[in-house]
Order: C-alpha cells, then sequence, then structure tokens
C-alpha cells in the first residue's frame, strides 16, 4: 500500500469585485509533475453565488462538475446552458474562446463544484472550440 498525501487548497480571488474565491488544489509547489498541465478548483460549498464576468481561455479544457446549486454557462459558441446537481459541462478552448459562469439571477443559492482544467497536446492545442454539456 502507498502513502496517501492530502493536499490542502489555497484560497484565490477571481477578480470578481465581490470576494468570490476558490480552493485551488492544484497546482502545489510540491506537487509540480501535476500543476504543469492542470488546475483543479474547488468552489463552495458555503458560495452564495457564482459571478464569473466573461473571460478568455486557450490551449486548454476545462470540465465542471456540479454538486449542489446552478451555474449558467454561456460561451463566444453561442452555448447557453444551466448546470444542475450532478450534470458535468466539458469545454475546450483550442485557439480560443471566452465563457461566463453565473448563478442565475432568479435561483440564486448555495453553489458546490469542482473544476479540472488540463492542458491540451500539442496536437489538439489550436483545435477549435467546443463545448459539450453532460446531463446526469
Amino acid at each position: 500500500m502507498s502513502n496517501v498525501e492530502v493536499v490542502h487548497p489555497r484560497f484565490v480571488p477571481l477578480g470578481t469585485g465581490d470576494g468570490f474565491q476558490v480552493g485551488r488544489v492544484l497546482p502545489q509547489r510540491a506537487l509540480s509533475l501535476i500543476g504543469g498541465w492542470c488546475f483543479l478548483d474547488h468552489f463552495g460549498p458555503g458560495a452564495d453565488t457564482m459571478r464569473v464576468a466573461g473571460h478568455p481561455h486557450t490551449c486548454l479544457q476545462t470540465v465542471t462538475w456540479l454538486f449542489s446549486g446552478e451555474i449558467r454557462h454561456r460561451d463566444a459558441l453561442g452555448s447557453d446552458i444551466v448546470v444542475r446537481p450532478g450534470e458535468v459541462n466539458l469545454m475546450t478552448a483550442g485557439h480560443g474562446i471566452t465563457h461566463a459562469e453565473v448563478s442565475p439571477q432568479d435561483r440564486p443559492g448555495r453553489v458546490h463544484a469542482a473544476q479540472l482544467w488540463i492542458a491540451l497536446p500539442d496536437s489538439e492545442r489550436h483545435r477549435a472550440p467546443s463545448f459539450q454539456h453532460c446531463p446526469e
């Protein structure tokens, strides 16, 4: 049996002006071989609302898994999806995409989710962006 290492997040403000923070589990200095190609963010379960304004991504893929609450995802491809508990979003930035993630105004509530950011391999880094919503 190998040793299990518990990694504690550091809290990172997302620049939304309302104090919204995520617990950034990865990257960690002690785990540099992992952090060079992915991030792992955890938000909630105490977040009342999520308001992450439009921002760009390139050369990566994000996987967002919602545990509770609701998040509305809108992007430059025209996607406009409300993600509910148990559902997953897969966004491939490729050569570039902008998106926003906010709690629906008519249904605010506690948000709890995890988001994994994965660096795309060189052969996929500059592909066309795409978005896929995976229901429960």
